[in-house]
């Protein structure tokens, strides 16, 4: 295994033979949609073919997605094994993923969550309902501690227990204390960025081929309301 360095255009976080890593910027996509605006996913498919010069098509498989608006550590998988792999360890929540979140207003210093959420594909927003036992509702859950606060701002870690469409964005603001810069779940906007205060720091799991622990993490945006909190 061997650390990549950095490229122009990519933030390589961790690079081998089955897994690449990358601090995915805000505002970029994981991978395609309606927008058919270039994605994460296509930029890394460049730096691999021109680092390797691979002849044809390069192989790159989405393990897990963020947001648009949010960054943080996306892991890929270079070869099927990984990727298959790595996909039964998501589904059997044997990856941790670690989230550092900026809110504004009253917050107990740590707790749990749990929702029942349910999804608008038309909207492109999850909303939470109390009834649970209904067709397309899901049981969503976090841990979330407050690691440092600053006048009415606070950063908390925050370790979700699932991983649903918008789960930590749609939890925190129902629960009266949505992201900064998150106008889509009530959060307020600071400035006249399109960024949210929502980042991916962390992914540790076991390696899909060497069973080796590891551990990846990604610094934060160098935007101001990250920055009063260094």
């Amino acid at each position: 295994m061997k650390k990549a360095s950095r490229s122009d255009k990519l933030d390589i976080l961790y690079e081998d033979n089955h897994l690449i890593a990358v601090n995915k910027p805000n505002g970029i996509l994981v991978q395609p949609d309606i927008t058919r605006d270039t994605t994460l996913a296509d930029k890394v498919k460049v730096y691999i073919k021109e680092k390797y010069n691979k002849p044809g098509a390069v192989f790159l498989g989405v393990i897990h997605r963020l947001d648009r608006p949010v960054s943080g550590v996306v892991l890929f998988a270079r070869t099927s094994k990984a990727l298959k792999r790595m996909n039964k360890a998501f589904r059997d929540r044997k990856v941790e993923k670690k989230y550092l979140a900026l809110v504004k207003g009253p917050i107990n210093l740590n707790g749990k969550l749990i929702d029942f959420l349910k999804k608008s594909e038309i909207e492109n927003r999850s909303y939470v309902v109390k009834k649970k036992n209904v067709r397309g509702v899901k049981r969503c859950e976090l841990n979330y501690e407050v690691i440092r606060k600053i006048d009415d701002y606070h950063m908390l870690e925050i370790l979700p227990i699932t991983g649903r469409s918008h789960q930590i964005r749609v939890q925190l603001s129902n629960h009266g204390f949505p992201i900064i810069g998150d106008l889509k779940y009530g959060g307020y906007k600071p400035s006249n960025s399109r960024q949210i205060c929502l980042h991916c720091k962390s992914l540790s799991f076991d390696h899909p081929t060497l069973k080796e622990k590891i551990v990846i993490k990604a610094k934060l945006p160098k935007w101001k309301e990250w920055q009063r909190f260094e």
